[in-house]
């Protein structure tokens, strides 16, 4: 339920407002812009049907919230969240890319890939130390070690990090290391592992799960935000369909639906999406036109002997260009890369 605040209201009315909605057992969630105040009821509405909220002073009127996702639907709050990870702004008029390896294979190679896409014009270094791989003997990741390399390149590149979280016994250390925590695909309906993130204090980049709908994506989302985390970042990665050209099928659409429905950031990983790196450009170029807030694209100065996913990674110097090629497009849209 949405209770609409009128400008005049005190922060007394609002108050009290606000503990009328706890006194019966519902969470709150307040939302201030610069002509009214917005106070959402999160849980059973039933429990209030008992209070007349719309003879409460200061209140102008009462909406059923419609959709099941209360907290991160468009319906709570109309205008875009904007999430400051290490400094990076994402979800505003920049168009936020996130590059690196796919692993952090060593000290000197990650070192080497934040120098590379630093220059070239990437806000946030990628890369995973704790790997979930479909083959149990395939590289695994470095681990906490991988953290620590991460960090000594935030350290000299000034750069802010990301890496992936599978396990809720890893989430303090990764915590301690990382600026945004990646929940990949395969985790996205993790319930017990959303719930714990829900506790943190920290971005989330949550990944679109393999045959997950939207809706599934944004109540997956509604969990870390119930749980007292609203730092979430959208991540559409391409889903599985029966096309095998491709190593997914990247759904563009995803991007205004889902900017429609909530009014968290949206990002693209065209890597994961397409497979191969001839293709990582144009995907790019279109999920910039179609409004994504960013890219997380994976990059490797030796993809071919990467530890893992060398096929769709791009060069430093192929990175370099396809920056340059994305700075207009985002101009027409007004935004900057």
């Amino acid at each position: 339920m949405i209770i609409v605040m009128k400008k005049s209201a005190t922060e007394d009315e609002i108050n009290n407002v606000l503990q009328k909605i706890k006194d019966a057992g519902l969470a709150v969630h307040v939302s201030k812009g610069k002509e009214r105040t917005i106070v959402g009821a999160i849980g059973d509405e039933a429990l209030l049907g008992s209070i007349p909220l719309k003879a409460i002073g200061g209140v102008e009127k009462v909406m059923p919230i419609l959709k099941p996702y209360k907290l991160v639907g468009r319906e709570l709050k109309n205008t875009d969240t904007i999430i400051d990870a290490g400094g990076v702004k994402i979800g505003g008029n920049e168009v936020v890319v996130m590059a690196g390896p796919c692993s952090v294979e060593s000290r000197e190679s990650i070192l080497e890939s934040a120098r590379n896409v630093s220059a070239s014009g990437a806000r946030i270094l990628r890369g995973g130390a704790f790997k979930p791989r479909t083959s149990p003997y395939s590289f695994q990741g470095l681990g906490v070690e991988g953290l620590k390399y991460m960090a000594e390149a935030r350290k000299e590149t000034g750069l802010p990090v990301i890496s992936e979280l599978m396990d809720p016994r890893d989430l303090d250390v990764l915590c301690e290391y990382v600026d945004i925590i990646q929940i990949g695909a395969r985790n996205m309906q993790n319930f017990r592992l959303l719930k714990e993130l829900g506790r943190v204090d920290k971005p989330v980049l949550l990944k679109r799960g393999l045959s997950a709908t939207i809706k599934e994506l944004l109540m997956s989302a509604e969990y870390i935000a119930a749980n007292g985390n609203d730092k979430i970042i959208l991540c559409e990665r391409g889903i599985r369909t029966f096309e095998t050209a491709t190593r997914n099928t990247l759904d563009l659409s995803a991007v205004p639906v889902l900017k429609a429905e909530s009014h968290l950031p949206v990002i693209i990983d065209p890597s994961h999406a397409v497979g191969f790196w001839q293709y990582v450009g144009p995907v790019s170029r279109a999920a910039i036109a179609v409004g994504a807030d960013g890219l997380l694209i994976e990059v490797h100065p030796d993809p071919e002997n990467a530890f893992s996913d060398g096929a769709q990674s791009l060069k430093p110097g192929k990175f370099a260009s396809l920056i340059e090629e994305l700075r207009p497009i985002a101009a027409v849209l007004g935004k900057t890369i």
